[in-house]
C-alpha cells in the first residue's frame, strides 16, 4: 500500500508538529508579506501596491512558484527497500534536491522551497498556499496545484480534513479558515464549487446528477466559467467542512498496486471571494509636485478574487499499477490530460507562439493558472523509493519547467454601486431623522410663541370685554330709567283723566315729554357710537404693520368684530324701544282726539290695552284690533327688522319677535311678504336651533298659518320643513305645541303633489305620533290631516295615477281610525267619516275592514258602505235601482245586527 496513509489516514512517517522555523515562499517580482506576519496587509504594500491605478489595464509579472515535498517511506517500502538508500537527497537550507543516478553520481535541482518528509501541514500551507490566499483576498486570482506520481501524498497535502487531528488539516481547510477570518459578514461573501474532471467530463461533486458541465469562454476576455456548476455560499467553517465531506464521498477512486484508494479524477475546488473596500481616486498635485495633495473622497469598490485548488490525479505506469479493464481506460485518460498539461507548460517555458490549451479540458480549466493572470503555486510530491526513480525524475522535471512560466497578475476591482446605494440610504435616513427632530423643535417653539400670543390677546380681550360690558350695563340702566319715567308719567296722566282734568294740554305736554325722552335715547345711541368709533381708532393703531404681531392683531380684530355684534344687539334694543315710543305716540294722538270728542272712559281702556301689547307683545288672545296694531307697528319698524330679531341672542326679544311674525302670518295679505323677506326660512331655523318650548310652539303656529297657502307648502317641503316638524312632534310634550305641529302637517296633507314626499319623510307617522297626548285639539288636527290625505289618495285613485294599497293603512292609520270612529267630539268624528268615505273609494280591501267593524251612525256611514260595495270586485251585476246585487240584503243584515 503506497499512499493509503496519505489519503484518509495519519501520515505515519511525519511528526505531529515541526520544530523547524518557517521560511518564506516569496516571489522575486511581486513582494508579499512573510507567512508569520499575519494574513492581511495595508493596501499600500505587497500586491495592493502593485495593482496601481484602477484605470490601469496592465498587470504585474509573477513567476509560478514551485515547491517539492518528499513523502516518507511507508510500511511496504521499509521492508522492500531496506537494503537500498533513498533515491533523493534533500538540502532544504539551500533549497536544493539531489536525484541519485547511482552511488557516486547525482543530479542537483533548485526549487523555491524544499520540504522534507518531516515538514508539518502548517508549514506546507504557509510557504505554499498562504501567499496565494493573501493575493486572492487582495482581488487577484490564485491557484494552488499538487502534481506527482500516484501515492505520493497529493490528496493528503491538499484535501486532508483533519477531523481527528487538527494538525493534519490540508491546504483546502486552512485556506478557508484564513479567508473566513479575514472577511466581514456584513459586506463580504464567499462561495464554493467542488468539481472533478473524470474521463474528460466535468462532474459536480456537490450534485452528482449534474455530470456533464460545459466550459464557457468569454470571447472578449478569454475568462473560463462553468455556468452549470453548483455554487454554495459559505458562512462558517463547519458548513465548508460538510461540503468537503460530501465532495470526497462522490469522488471516484480505485484500488491499484500502487495505492488502495487511488484518485481516478482531477479534483478542483473553486472559491470565489467578493469583498468591499474603500479606494481613493488619484491624488491631484500641483505642477511643481511640492504642494499638498488634493485627495478626493473614498469610493466604494468590490474586489473579486478566485482561488482554485487543484488535486491532480497521479501519473502512473501501467505495468507498475496493474490497471486493466475500465481502470486501464481511466489511467489512459489521466495520463493524456497530464501529458497535455505538460505540453502547455513546455510551450510557455520556451515562449512558444502556440500553446495547445485546447488539447484537454484540464488545460482549458487551468488556462488562467499558467500564462494567465493568476498567482500560481505548484507543489510537486515525490517518493523516496529507488524503484520509482523514473517517475520521480519526471515529476522533478515537470516542476523545473513550471518554474519558467511567467504570469501577469491583474487585480479585479469593480465600482460597488450597491454598497454606495446602501451608504447613501443610511445617510438619507439620518438626515430625515435629523430633519424630523428639527421640525419637531420648530413646531414646539411655534406652539410656545402661539400660546404666549394667545395669552396676551386673551388679556386684551378681557379688558375690552369688561369695558364694553360696563358701557352696556350703563346704557341698559339708562333705558330702564327712561321707561320707568315714562310709565310714571303715564300713571300720572291716567289719574288726571280719572279726576276729570282736561286732557288737551296734558296730552300735548305728555307728547313733548315723550319726544324729549326720544331725544335722550338718540343722544345715548350717539354716545355709544362714539365709543365704538374710539375703539375702532384704537384698533387702527394696533393694525399698523409691526414685525411679529400679525397673529395678535388678528385676535384684536376678532374682538372688535364681537364688539360690533354687541353694538348691533344694542341697536336692536333701541329699535324695539323706538317702536314702542312710536306706537305710544300714535295711541296718545288717537286718545287725545277721542277725549276731545268726550270718550274718556273708552280712551282709558284702549290705552291700557295698548300698554299691555307694547310691554309684553302677548299674542295668544289678540283680536282684530290687536292684529291691526301689530301690522301698523311692523309697517313703522319694518318687516325685515322684525325678522332680523328672530336671530337675536336675547331669548325675550326672540320670543316677542316670533309672536309678532305669527300674528302677521295669520292674515293672508301678509304671508307673501313674510315668505319673500325670508320669514319662512327663519321660522324653520327656530325649530332647528332652539329648544325653548314657547319659541317652538309659536314658530310651529306661524308655519301652520303659512302652510294654508298652497304656494308656501312646496317651499316648506323643499326647505326640509317636514323633517323639522316630524322632529318637533317627536320631542315636544306640550299639547299646544303638538296642536300647532299637527295643524301644519294637516295643511300639507291636502296637497296632491306632496303625497309621496310627505310620506317618505315620515310626515304621516309624525302626525299619528302626536295623538299620544290625547288632547282633543290635537286629535282634531290629526283627523283633519288624515281626511285631507285620504281625499288626495281617493282623487288620485279615481284619476288612475294611484294604485295599490293606501299609504295611510301602510303607516298604521287604520287602527287609530277604528278606535276614534265613534269619538264624542263632533269635529273628530266628522273628519273620520270623511276619511272613511274617501278610503272606501280607494280599493276592495276596505270591504273586509268595514264588514268586521262595529256599526257606524249617520248617513255618512251609509254613503261609505255604498261606495264600498260599488268598489267590490266580486260584484256580479246591479239591481233595478243601480245598486250592486246583494247590496240591499247586505245593508239589511248590517242594520239588523246580523254582522
Amino acid at each position: 500500500m503506497a499512499s493509503g496513509a496519505y489519503r484518509n489516514g495519519v501520515h505515519k512517517g511525519a511528526p505531529a508538529a515541526s520544530n523547524f522555523k518557517s521560511s518564506s515562499f516569496k516571489s522575486k517580482h511581486p513582494p508579499v508579506a512573510a507567512p508569520g506576519s499575519g494574513l492581511r496587509r495595508s493596501s499600500s504594500t505587497s500586491l495592493g501596491a502593485a495593482s496601481g491605478s484602477l484605470k490601469d489595464d496592465g498587470g504585474v509579472p509573477g513567476r509560478v512558484r514551485v515547491a517539492v515535498r518528499l513523502r516518507p517511506r511507508n510500511a511496504e517500502e521499509l521492508v522492500a527497500d531496506a537494503d537500498f538508500a533513498d533515491c533523493v537527497e534533500l538540502q532544504p537550507e539551500l533549497k536544493r534536491l539531489k536525484l541519485r543516478k547511482n552511488n557516486w553520481d547525482s543530479d542537483t535541482y533548485e526549487f523555491d522551497e524544499v520540504l522534507t518528509e518531516f515538514a508539518s501541514q502548517k508549514r506546507v500551507y504557509e510557504v505554499v498556499a498562504k501567499p496565494v490566499v493573501e493575493s486572492v483576498l487582495d482581488g487577484y486570482n490564485g491557484t494552488v496545484m499538487a502534481y506527482g506520481q500516484t501515492g505520493t501524498g497529493k490528496t493528503f497535502t491538499l484535501g486532508r480534513l483533519g477531523e481527528e487531528d487538527t494538525s493534519a488539516r490540508g491546504i483546502m481547510v486552512r485556506s478557508m479558515e484564513d479567508i473566513l477570518a479575514d472577511l466581514s459578514p456584513e459586506t463580504d461573501s464567499v462561495s464554493v464549487s467542488y468539481l472533478q474532471l473524470y474521463m474528460e467530463t466535468i462532474q459536480d461533486l456537490l450534485d452528482p446528477a449534474n455530470d456533464n458541465i460545459p466550459i464557457v469562454e468569454d470571447p472578449r476576455t478569454g475568462d473560463v466559467s462553468l455556468p452549470g456548476a453548483t455554487v454554495v455560499e459559505v458562512r462558517d467553517q463547519q458548513s465548508f467542512m460538510e461540503l468537503l465531506r460530501i465532495g470526497e464521498t462522490h469522488r471516484i477512486a480505485a484500488n491499484t498496486k500502487l495505492n488502495t484508494e487511488s484518485s481516478r479524477s482531477h479534483a478542483l475546488l473553486m472559491v470565489n471571494v467578493k469583498r468591499s473596500v474603500m479606494g481613493r481616486e488619484a491624488a491631484l498635485s500641483s505642477e511643481d509636485d511640492n504642494s499638498s495633495h488634493l485627495v478626493k473622497p473614498f469610493k466604494p469598490l468590490v474586489r473579486k478574487g478566485k482561488l482554485v485548488v487543484v488535486d491532480l490525479a497521479g501519473s502512473e505506469r501501467i505495468q507498475k499499477s496493474g490497471s486493466e479493464g475500465h481502470t486501464l481506460e481511466e489511467a489512459k485518460s489521466i495520463n493524456l490530460s497530464l501529458s497535455a498539461l505538460g505540453k502547455c507548460i513546455n510551450a510557455l517555458a520556451e515562449n512558444s507562439a502556440h500553446v495547445p490549451v485546447r488539447d484537454s479540458k484540464l488545460t482549458r480549466l487551468l488556462r488562467d493558472s499558467f500564462g494567465g493572470t493568476a498567482r500560481t503555486s505548484l507543489i510537486v510530491t515525490i517518493g523516496p523509493s529507488p524503484r520509482h526513480r523514473g517517475e520521480t525524475a519526471s515529476t522533478i522535471l515537470f516542476g523545473q519547467r513550471a518554474m519558467k512560466v511567467e504570469n501577469m497578475l491583474k487585480i479585479k476591482e469593480e465600482f460597488d454601486y450597491k454598497s454606495l446605494s446602501r451608504r447613501l440610504d443610511i445617510q438619507l435616513d439620518k438626515l430625515i431623522a435629523e430633519n424630523e427632530r428639527q421640525q419637531k423643535a420648530f413646531e414646539e417653539e411655534v406652539e410656545r410663541i402661539t400660546l404666549e400670543a394667545q395669552k396676551r390677546v386673551s388679556e386684551v380681550e378681557r379688558n375690552y370685554a369688561d369695558a364694553l360690558e360696563k358701557e352696556r350695563l350703563k346704557c341698559q340702566m339708562e333705558y330702564m330709567e327712561s321707561v320707568k319715567q315714562l310709565e310714571e308719567k303715564l300713571v300720572t296722566n291716567q289719574k288726571k283723566w280719572c279726576n276729570g282734568e282736561g286732557p288737551g294740554v296734558s296730552g300735548a305736554e305728555e307728547l313733548a315729554e315723550v319726544k324729549k325722552l326720544l331725544q335722550n335715547e338718540i343722544h345715548l345711541r350717539k354716545a355709544a357710537e362714539e365709543e365704538v368709533d374710539y375703539l375702532k381708532n384704537r384698533l387702527g393703531q394696533f393694525t399698523q404693520p409691526e414685525a411679529g404681531g400679525n397673529s395678535e392683531i388678528l385676535k384684536l380684530r376678532k374682538s372688535l368684530e364681537d364688539e360690533a355684534h354687541k353694538k348691533k344687539k344694542l341697536e336692536e334694543e333701541i329699535t324695539i324701544l323706538q317702536s314702542q315710543l312710536l306706537q305710544l305716540t300714535f295711541e296718545a294722538d288717537r286718545m287725545r282726539r277721542c277725549l276731545e270728542r268726550g270718550g274718556s272712559g273708552n280712551a282709558f281702556t284702549g290705552l291700557d290695552s295698548l300698554m299691555s301689547q307694547v310691554g309684553h307683545l302677548h299674542l295668544k288672545d289678540a283680536g282684530n284690533g290687536q292684529r291691526a296694531s301689530i301690522a301698523t307697528l311692523s309697517e313703522q319698524v319694518g318687516l325685515q327688522k322684525v325678522l332680523s330679531l328672530l336671530e337675536s341672542e336675547d331669548a325675550n326679544v326672540r320670543i316677542h319677535a316670533v309672536k309678532v311674525v305669527a300674528n302677521l302670518a295669520a292674515e293672508e295679505a301678509n304671508q307673501e311678504k313674510i315668505v319673500e323677506a325670508g320669514g319662512l326660512s327663519s321660522l324653520l331655523m327656530l325649530l332647528r336651533r332652539f329648544e325653548d318650548e314657547t319659541v317652538r310652539r309659536v314658530a310651529a303656529g306661524a308655519i301652520a298659518n303659512l302652510a294654508m297657502n298652497e304656494a308656501n307648502q312646496e317651499l316648506i317641503m323643499v326647505e326640509g320643513g317636514i323633517s323639522l316638524l316630524s322632529m318637533t312632534a317627536a320631542e315636544a310634550e306640550d299639547p299646544q305645541t303638538l296642536r300647532m305641529v299637527a295643524g301644519a302637517i294637516a295643511n300639507l296633507c291636502g296637497n296632491d303633489k306632496l303625497q309621496m314626499k310627505l310620506r317618505s319623510e315620515g310626515g304621516i307617522k309624525a302626525l299619528l305620533g302626536t295623538v299620544r297626548c290625547g288632547h282633543p285639539d290635537v286629535l282634531s288636527q290629526v283627523a283633519r290631516g288624515i281626511a285631507n290625505f285620504a281625499k288626495c289618495e281617493s282623487r288620485a285613485s279615481s284619476q288612475g295615477t294611484k294604485t295599490g294599497r293606501s299609504f295611510l293603512i301602510e303607516d298604521g292609520a287604520l287602527q287609530w281610525i277604528v278606535q276614534n270612529a265613534n269619538n264624542e267630539a263632533s269635529p273628530i268624528r266628522r273628519h273620520i267619516e270623511l276619511a272613511l268615505c274617501h278610503l272606501a273609494q280607494h280599493g276592495k280591501w276596505t270591504s273586509t275592514f268595514l264588514l268586521r267593524k262595529p256599526k257606524f251612525s249617520g248617513n255618512m256611514f251609509l254613503k261609505t258602505t255604498l261606495n264600498l260595495l260599488i268598489c267590490r270586485s266580486e260584484c256580479k251585476g246591479h239591481d233595478q235601482w243601480g245598486c250592486p246585487l246583494g247590496a240591499s240584503a247586505y245593508l239589511t243584515g248590517l242594520f239588523s245586527g246580523g254582522y
